[in-house]
């Protein structure tokens, strides 16, 4: 199942009193080679488990879920996995699902909420969008994707296409004068160019990739290649770095990944700064903190929700967002169900606004650096329109 249908279907989940596990893990390799999370798990489990009355359904549930998820972790988990994210709750229809990554998720962490807990899922899906990747020489290109739905259990490799144009390699020079020859190789690489360009068009056009770094050398290629982008692959370009024939995939994804940080941090300055001139803006376009945002999600007037990536920066009084939960009947609020989170619960709060923005349809954006978000307790938003002022008109 793809990503984003899987938390499509989580965040649709409705409670029904039996405990619901929501498993991250770290399944990166320590120094040693080794994984690390399945001795944390055995503690973390025993204790979960001793939680619930010994003899009760809920704790015969939750025995039942964490035995088919070892048995899932002792069999079916790729050895290249760098996250691991399983949901179980069997009282549910036999409900379990499951994710393999590319990423890893920052710590290991279960939960068993009456929902499932799908922040860290959305966080590290937004985080790590897609986006493509071209390393090119006067004969030869290759085409990686990575990112977003490029989960381990998808059948294609990252990298998509090789192209080469063998033209070009071991000619003779012969009788041809010199300002010849170099006129004959000039149009075969620019026909590569022209070729690479059009392949890598027709790629992120199916695919949807909204991202591309160019690699390769800056004064061979780069010149020549970057002449035959249409407007919007060229406006999609992220970075172009100077990579040469002998990096390795696993180093391109490294450092096309860095590049990437680094952009999604001159991004997450802009949006913020958008978010606080629209809340402060006499025309209402936008709020601040948790009890204003999850009432304008509740309203479906949110266009992008801003939020902190740690739970440590988001502050907000349980009593007024008990009150928002509650001016706003279930079945007209965007919620899933009748079920409404434990307001004390920063992580279920939180959990509430994401499917709130997921139900209308708003962007989701986290923002790692916590400073950036700390004047709006750590949650803000920008609005497709102020209510009021629609009411008003």
């Amino acid at each position: 199942m793809k990503l984003n249908d899987l938390v499509q279907k989580l965040a649709a989940f409705e409670a029904g009193g039996f405990p619901f596990v929501s498993l991250y893990l770290d399944a990166s390799a320590n120094e040693n080679g080794r994984d690390e999370y399945k001795t944390w798990l055995k503690t973390e489990v025993d204790e979960l488990i001793e939680s619930y009355d010994e003899d009760s359904a809920e704790a015969e549930s939750l025995k039942a879920d964490i035995e088919k998820i070892q048995q899932f972790l002792e069999t079916e988990v790729d050895e290249s996995a760098n996250g691991i994210a399983v949901f179980a709750c069997g009282a549910a229809d036999g409900f379990f699902e499951t994710a393999q990554l590319d990423e890893a998720f920052p710590n290991n962490r279960i939960f068993a909420f009456e929902r499932p807990h799908i922040f860290p899922l959305v966080r590290i899906i937004e985080q790590n969008p897609r986006y493509a990747v071209l390393w090119s020489d006067t004969n030869k290109a290759d085409i990686y994707v990575f990112g977003g739905e490029n989960t381990l259990n998808v059948e294609t490799e990252a990298k998509v296409e090789e192209i080469q144009n063998v033209v070009t390699q071991g000619i003779k020079v012969g009788g041809w004068s010199q300002a010849r020859y170099q006129r004959h190789i000039a149009n075969f690489h620019l026909q590569h160019a022209k070729e690479t360009v059009e392949e890598l068009e027709k790629l992120m056009r199916d695919a949807k990739i909204e991202h591309l770094i160019l690699c390769g050398n800056e004064r061979t290629i780069m010149p020549i290649l970057r002449p035959q982008l249409s407007k919007a692959v060229e406006e999609s370009v992220v970075e172009t770095l100077n990579l040469s024939q002998y990096d390795s995939e696993d180093e391109i994804r490294e450092k096309t990944h860095e590049a990437m940080a680094m952009q999604n941090a001159l991004k997450d300055k802009e949006r913020v700064e958008r978010m606080y001139d629209a809340a402060k803006a006499a025309a209402g376009l936008g709020a601040m903190g948790v009890e204003d945002t999850l009432a304008a999600l509740s309203n479906g007037q949110v266009e992008e929700l801003i939020i902190s990536s740690s739970f440590e920066t988001i502050k907000y009084s349980p009593k007024k967002v008990k009150k928002v939960l509650k001016d706003y009947a279930p079945g007209d609020d965007n919620s899933t169900g009748d079920e409404l989170p434990e307001v004390k619960e920063i992580r279920q709060v939180s959990d509430e606004l994401i499917i709130r923005a997921l139900n209308s349809a708003a962007k989701i954006v986290f923002i790692e650096d916590d400073s950036l978000l700390k004047e709006a307790n750590g949650v803000g938003a920008v609005f497709r329109y102020n209510i009021n002022a629609t009411a008003n008109g």
